[in-house]
């Protein structure tokens, strides 16, 4: 959780209790989730009046994009792994099946091929 070990957490809960103690420790933890919660709402109304404020155009448009490291993973790196997972093209085994000539037979001429 949060990238936090159960040592860290422990650590975290007796630094929390030493602080506040215990008859304040509840109030706090409350007070702290209400922060938190009032911090996501808002977030997520500023995404909603941007996307709102671009138009219909925009309607995929992730903020998360404009991040530089996620803007370079999405359209460079996943591009490449793309490219790497797609099989080799078979030039002999894809060309559309054809009739044989007989002996004699002039082959179809293309006026775009020459």
């Amino acid at each position: 959780m949060f990238g936090l070990g159960g040592f860290e957490i422990v650590a975290l809960v007796v630094i929390a209790l030493l602080v506040f103690g215990p008859d304040k420790l509840p109030q706090a933890a409350s007070q702290a989730g209400r922060t938190l919660r009032n911090l996501r709402r808002m977030a997520n109304n500023a995404k909603d009046d941007l996307r709102s404020g671009l138009g219909p155009e925009f309607r995929d448009f992730d903020p998360a994009d404009l991040n530089p490291r996620t803007f370079v993973r999405k359209h460079l790196i996943d591009d490449l792994e793309d490219d790497w997972n797609r099989p080799a093209a078979d030039p002999i085994n894809d060309l559309e099946p054809t009739s044989e000539l007989k002996y004699g037979e002039i082959p179809p001429y293309d006026n775009e091929a020459t």
